[in-house]
């Protein structure tokens, strides 16, 4: 091959690999003579992969890479999309997908009404199945295992009296599979999250008008039937007012304590700045790259709290109704505006106020964030909502209505609120907590909301956010390719997953897919047969990933270098037919 391989120009070479397969790149590169003696040529690699990959030139090598060349072949040969299992043990719609800390167990929940519980092997196998239905359950939606994998949070939708819905909350012991506790949780998509290895938060809504609610979360012991004869097993944590319909929803919890030592930075002046410290990465030896200033997008709104010390909310309810009764209110407010202005003013001087410095300082800090959608202008929810946990409140112990206060603080306020500006429809966080991802779906540019109950349209095409929450501020554009088509009315939630290097969601385009968090590309199509609700990495392996389907089934994606690791690992066929013949001549 070598021999009979034409002297071409370098540069009519590097035209014609453009056109080539990134497979065939890789592999013609390995038998031609002429393209093993450039195949190391810094600048020819970095021109095919900026060409190749469409980058855009201001962004800088990944800082873990040391050559272009390897990251050319990173992004072909470690994605997992490779299909090698299709898990057919649902019969309905399977809604989530949870891996154990460990990556040696999965979970599975379904429409079904099952929660199933997979040995991630060389082979994934089924282990153990939970049939929710003798407790009322209509299905489940959501699963999370505690720290150290010890217990099986499961979310589900509860059939009440006269057939009304609402959530609960269950959980599972690892250790022999029993149902340890259940939880009430109102509405039923506030999902449901552990705080630690033994307290999980969930919600309540009480409703005080048509469209004003309190919101309430809740820290709840996992040993709820052994322990409360002894001890509190519940706790009030936050009470917050919802306006115009709004609730609070998809709670999930950030650990502070890596901001400042995460797996990937994605700023990329932030990357360069750590390179400086740290020799193990290698940026690249283009400092024009380097020193590119990407053009971040506005900062996200901050929610900002009226005043308390302007006029006594009394008298502001006193003025309003006698404005109204005297005429002075024009254009006549509608019922729904009365009663939004009313919840303002009533509000007013009855909330905690925010708890001050709320970006952690101590790279140590044991502060955790709660994370979780809601909204001030209508029911979708359209704003992420972040209220700090302090230590003295991850326990139990203590009043069960938390902490003491005084009698005019009725709620607690948010600490940040970031403004999506659409229908948020999915979050997840980076492995290392330092970063959020958010799929929403666009409301029009410039639009006006009037009525609380008609939200704006959405659009189709699904917009990945990600925020750094050691800053608060949204990084890079957002990722682009996923669509869905329900409306806003029946809009549902499509789960995302992040890996150390990778990014993957679900959508109702029948396909799953992946993008790579430093170069903001989009890598991968995982075809299903339907909406695709889930994906989850193994986080011991981002090349395995997992997604979940309304066509029934689980399908298990490998990298191509898993998959031949993986074939070189098993016997060959024919070793097992001698050793067969050779057994039955003896």
């Amino acid at each position: 091959m070598d021999a009979g391989c034409p002297r071409l120009p370098d540069t009519v070479l590097f035209e014609i690999f453009l056109y080539l397969d990134h497979a065939d790149v890789l592999s013609v590169g390995l038998v031609c003579q002429q393209w093993r003696a450039v195949a190391r040529d810094e600048f020819l690699w970095k021109e095919l992969f900026y060409r190749y990959y469409r980058v855009s030139r201001d962004v800088p090598r990944h800082p873990g890479a040391v050559s272009w060349y390897d990251e050319f072949q990173r992004l072909y040969d470690t994605i997992p999309c490779v299909e090698v299992q299709a898990l057919k043990e649902h019969n309905d719609q399977v809604l989530h997908l949870s891996f154990s800390h460990s990556g040696c167990l999965f979970a599975s929940c379904s429409k079904d009404c099952t929660v199933k519980i997979w040995s991630n092997e060389l082979d994934i196998s089924l282990q153990h199945s939970s049939n929710m239905r003798p407790y009322n359950w209509s299905y489940t939606q959501f699963s999370q295992f505690n720290s150290d994998d010890s217990l099986l949070l499961v979310s589900g939708v509860f059939v009440g009296p006269h057939n009304s819905s609402s959530g609960e909350i269950a959980v599972i012991s690892m250790e022999n599979f029993t149902l340890l506790s259940r939880v009430r949780n109102k509405p039923y998509d506030v999902f449901g999250c552990w705080l630690n290895e033994t307290n999980l938060i969930s919600g309540n809504l009480h409703r005080i008008g048509r469209i004003t609610s309190c919101s309430v979360l809740w820290l709840n012991n996992a040993f709820q039937g052994i322990e409360s004869e002894n001890v509190n097993v519940v706790k009030r944590l936050f009470k917050i007012q919802n306006l115009n319909a709004s609730t609070i929803r998809t709670v999930m919890v950030a650990d502070c304590s890596r901001y400042d030592s995460p797996d990937l930075l994605l700023d990329y002046e932030e990357q360069l700045a750590a390179s400086s410290t740290c020799p193990v990465f290698d940026l690249g030896s283009d400092s024009e790259e380097e020193e590119a200033k990407p053009k971040l997008p506005p900062e996200p709104a901050v929610q900002e709290l009226p005043d308390a010390g302007g006029v006594p909310a009394e008298h502001g309810l006193q003025q309003l109704f006698g404005d109204i009764m005297e005429g002075r209110v024009r254009p006549a407010m509608t019922e729904t505006e009365l009663e939004t202005k009313v919840a303002e003013l009533f509000v007013r001087n009855r909330t905690k106020p925010p708890e001050p410095n709320l970006l952690p300082t101590d790279s140590n800090s044991k502060t955790k964030y709660l994370i979780f959608t809601t909204g001030c202008l209508t029911y979708s929810p359209h704003q992420i909502g972040i209220k700090r946990i302090l230590p003295h409140q991850m326990t139990t112990a203590g009043p069960v209505l938390g902490e003491e206060r005084r009698s005019d603080e009725f709620f607690d306020s948010l600490d940040h609120v970031i403004d999506i500006h659409g229908h948020i429809i999915g979050m997840g966080l980076s492995p290392d907590h330092r970063y959020l991802y958010v799929n929403s779906r666009a409301w029009p540019r410039d639009c006006v909301i009037s009525d609380p109950m008609q939200p704006p349209p959405i659009a189709e095409e699904i917009d990945l956010h990600v925020f750094d929450l050691k800053t608060m501020k949204e990084v890079k554009r957002a990722l682009r390719a996923h669509r869905a088509y329900t409306p806003n009315e029946e809009c549902f939630f499509i789960f995302l997953d992040v890996s150390r290097d990778f990014v993957a969601s679900g959508a109702e385009d029948r396909h799953g897919y992946i993008w790579d968090r430093h170069y903001n590309i989009c890598l991968a199509k995982l075809q299903h047969d339907n909406v695709v609700n889930s994906v989850a990495f193994s986080p011991v392996e981002q090349e395995l990933l997992l997604t979940a389907s309304d066509d029934t089934t689980i399908k298990v994606w490998r990298s191509p270098r898993a998959v031949r690791i993986r074939q070189a690992r098993r016997p060959r066929p024919r070793k097992l037919l001698f050793s067969w013949l050779m057994n039955q001549k003896s």
